[in-house]
């Protein structure tokens, strides 16, 4: 068993300053974004989404960004899988990027609402057929006996349908999470983090101001 009070791998990228910082936070997401890209990151709009339930507890999964303007950040899921319900009755969300690579990770915070069925339509027919079955043929986060009930499922729906793309399931679409907060988090030599945050100002009309906060 390794000793993991002993696993450390300090950091030694550039810092990020505050004159460095774009005017906005979509322009800064853009930046960030491009360099995981270009840096060759496996899948960089992978996104941890952080729900809670109508009694506060949490709940957490990856799911990959399908789209993002200055509106907010999009994915597509099932609306009766477990962060479905979840964001049926608590509809707010937590983001995290996680690009270790860059030493770097954007934090989201903000209010969730599902998109329309336009944007939803606009989710799913680019996936796989494959895909849309699976979505299609799965009954999201509910228990199942076991993995070859699914794949029989899938089969049946596969045989059932005709070739080519399914059309979308009213089960299956896509939400938007509107940011409040969003935190550009740049790991520093000896743990002293940048950490600088664009946070939404109402009494300033809807205007954002930046913040540092402390490691």
């Amino acid at each position: 068993m390794p000793d993991l009070s002993r696993m450390r791998r300090d950091y030694d990228r550039q810092g990020l300053r505050e004159e460095d910082l774009a005017p906005t936070w979509v322009e800064q997401f853009d930046r960030w974004f491009g360099d995981a890209v270009a840096a060759g990151l496996p899948e960089p709009n992978a996104v941890v989404v952080a729900t809670a339930d109508a009694d506060g507890a949490p709940d957490a999964r990856i799911v990959l960004v399908k789209g993002y303007d200055e509106y907010g950040f999009v994915f597509g899921t099932s609306y009766a899988s477990a962060k479905g319900a979840q964001l049926a009755v608590n509809p707010r969300a937590a983001l995290v990027f996680p690009w270790h690579a860059q030493q770097r990770q954007v934090r989201v915070t903000g209010r969730v609402e599902r998109v329309g069925d336009r944007a939803s339509d606009d989710l799913w027919d680019p996936r796989p057929r494959g895909a849309q079955l699976a979505a299609a043929a799965s009954l999201q986060s509910t228990v199942v006996d076991s993995r070859d009930e699914l794949v029989a499922r899938l089969r049946r729906l596969d045989a059932d349908t005709p070739d080519g793309k399914l059309p979308r399931p009213e089960v299956w679409g896509g939400y938007r999470v509107l940011p409040d907060v969003v935190e550009f988090w740049q790991g520093g030599a000896d743990r002293l983090h940048d950490r600088l945050r664009f946070v939404r100002d109402d009494a300033e009309g809807g205007g954002w101001v930046v913040q540092r906060l402390a490691p």
